[in-house]
């Protein structure tokens, strides 16, 4: 059965290895390059923008291959990130095995491998986003005794000329199928690549937002992960970012991830999905409930969510789509099923009803666990996010609530079960914190709460004051009210961040 399972992975380094990535060693890998013919090696890693940068090696001979793998390779950190300073400024970037695919793209054979930084002392550089990550995931296990898994909800826009035909009803797109939706194909193929790099994907569909502007037809579309552990999770979604902009690309089209496009239409998100595991069961649920695990994790978030949105909501118009009535939220609660909250719990199969045996008369009742399916969803980070600072910090906020002795009473106090927007629940609302609502608010909010961020050593200090001062660079503080009647500034604004993240 597992080799069966291997023999079917989309990933052809793991199909042909019959291995699971967490299990490739270099020789594997050398292996593999041999026997597939494969000329070049691409090095692929983060820089400070969030996007993915490459490094490119053509395969000369077998101990050339050898030693990149082995000792990987020098680059410039000061031109990666900001806060390296020009006067010793080399890293090294070292490739992890366990990331390895065969680029989708390139017309000559090549293996991809994500890497990690390593200082001039040969240690992990503490002030990267990928070792920010990992030491939040390691810190959760040492502080709870239970593994950390998320996963991401992508959304994006696709832009294409408009053609006239079969036309979408405006922001009605949810789930449409084609011809009304006319990008369903490009996101199959999207997809399909995603997987080839070993991204674990639970669906794909068109999303609400689609709308016509001056001759092009643009339509919004989600692809969403499944659960695995927290660094594996930023991996996939940065080589997801990767793939679908290159796909876009390759075929005429424009793609952007941008949290607002033009006022009135919806938004684009990065929804994040996390649940809590113990020996591989998920702790979220307890007698088909939410349990205290997860409801302690939830107050941490509670707690934390104002300087949350310095790590996901990275650029000024990441606030205009943190407003009422657009399934975004701008309150600190949390309920059930309810889209109008900051965190969600969705349906979590908890009715213990066998659906399938009453879909299909002629299957017998399955008895499949359900359990790990649960999980609870964070709602305000948007594709501007630094993926890594992101689920870092949504790490340290849920470790946080297993560290505040009132957690289950912050849980209970913000919890709702109705739209808190409507006019009748107008009492509940005021009790509420609200969200940052602009980048140099989110600042002032990290800072307040940098000591939690910084506990355990998780995020550096230097990293802290860097996202600050980013943030306050923009001076929005007025911004949103400031324009948010004049469209051309408002076009304008879109312009400058539409390809963040």
């Amino acid at each position: 059965m597992e080799n069966e399972r291997l023999a079917l992975n989309a990933n052809p380094v793991v199909a042909f290895l019959q291995k699971e990535p967490r299990d490739f060693t270099k020789e594997d890998i050398i292996n593999f390059i041999r026997q597939n013919n494969i000329r070049m090696v691409n090095f692929m890693y983060p820089g400070g923008d969030g996007k993915l940068k490459t490094l490119n090696f053509v395969i000369s001979d077998q101990a050339y291959l050898r030693t990149i793998l082995t000792c990987g390779e020098r680059v410039d950190g000061s031109s990666l990130f900001s806060f390296i300073e020009a006067s010793s400024s080399d890293l090294y970037v070292l490739p992890r095995f366990s990331t390895a695919f065969v680029d989708p793209f390139s017309e000559i054979p090549t293996l991809c491998l994500l890497c990690s930084f390593f200082d001039k002392n040969g240690q992990p550089l503490a002030s990267s986003p990928e070792q920010t990550l990992r030491r939040a995931a390691e810190t959760f296990k040492q502080v709870t005794g239970m593994e950390y898994e998320a996963m991401g909800e992508l959304e994006y826009y696709v832009i294409k000329p408009t053609e006239n035909v079969y036309p979408a009803i405006d922001q009605r797109g949810y789930h449409e199928s084609a011809p009304y939706a006319k990008t369903n194909d490009f996101r199959t193929r999207c997809m399909y690549y995603i997987a080839q790099t070993g991204g674990q994907i639970k669906y794909g569909h068109s999303e609400v937002g689609n709308f016509e502007q001056s001759g092009l037809t643009y339509e919004q579309n989600e692809i969403e992960f499944l659960p695995v552990p927290v660094c594996e999770a930023a991996d996939q979604l940065m080589v997801a970012k990767w793939v679908i902009r290159n796909l876009a690309w390759r075929e005429n089209l424009n793609v952007t991830f941008a949290p607002k496009i033009t006022t009135g239409k919806a938004g684009s998100g990065l929804h994040v999905h996390m649940r809590i595991t113990k020996d591989g069961q998920n702790q979220m649920i307890k007698d088909g409930k939410l349990s205290d695990i997860a409801r302690r994790a939830i107050a941490g978030m509670m707690e934390l969510a104002p300087s949350i949105t310095a790590f996901g909501n990275k650029n000024p118009t990441s606030y205009f789509r943190l407003v009422p009535h657009q399934e975004a939220p701008t309150n600190v609660c949390w309920g059930d099923r309810n889209r109008s909250v900051l965190v969600r719990v969705p349906l979590g199969w908890t009715s213990q009803t066998d659906m399938c045996s009453q879909a299909n008369p002629l299957e017998t009742p399955a008895n499949f666990d359900t359990t790990q399916k649960q999980t609870v969803e964070m709602r305000s980070p948007d594709g501007s996010a630094d993926i890594h600072q992101l689920l870092a910090g949504l790490c340290v906020a849920c470790r946080h609530g297993f560290e505040m002795e009132n957690a289950l009473e912050i849980a209970e106090k913000n919890y709702v079960d109705v739209n808190i927007h409507d006019a009748a629940n107008a009492d509940k609302l005021a009790t509420l914190a609200q969200l940052p609502d602009s980048c140099v608010a989110s600042a002032d909010c990290l800072e307040k709460q940098r000591a939690v961020f910084e506990q355990h050593g998780v995020f550096s200090a230097t990293m802290i004051d860097g996202i600050i001062k980013q943030l306050r660079a923009f001076d929005d503080r007025t911004l949103r009210a400031d324009i948010s009647d004049d469209q051309d500034k408002i076009a304008s604004l879109v312009k400058a961040y539409f390809h963040c993240g």
